[in-house]
């Protein structure tokens, strides 16, 4: 498994300073080395998990009960008009 630091950072959709670039190409080598090591485990006897360790919910009850009202809801808005939030457009 070979990866190039530039590979990962187009993967990851994030901007590296050069010096950012420097300091992090040795850290990723090392990550990948030790991906590696883990590759060459045998998995063959041991059943797939979504968890290490079993799971229960405990979730409450989804029973109907008071809401916060129109002005509950807007007190700690930054901003909002006619009854709304006012969010910064983020589609063009």
């Amino acid at each position: 498994m070979e990866m190039d630091l530039s590979r990962a950072v187009k993967l990851a959709r994030i901007e590296l300073t050069p010096e950012e670039e420097q300091r992090l190409a040795p850290q990723l080598g090392e990550v990948l080395q030790y991906v590696e090591k883990l590759n060459e485990l045998d998995v063959s006897d041991v059943e797939p998990t979504a968890h290490a360790t079993p799971l229960s919910n405990v979730m409450r009850e989804d029973e109907p009960r008071e809401s916060l009202s129109q002005e509950e809801a807007l007190r700690n808005a930054p901003k909002t008009a006619n009854g709304l939030f006012v969010v910064p457009k983020i589609v063009e």
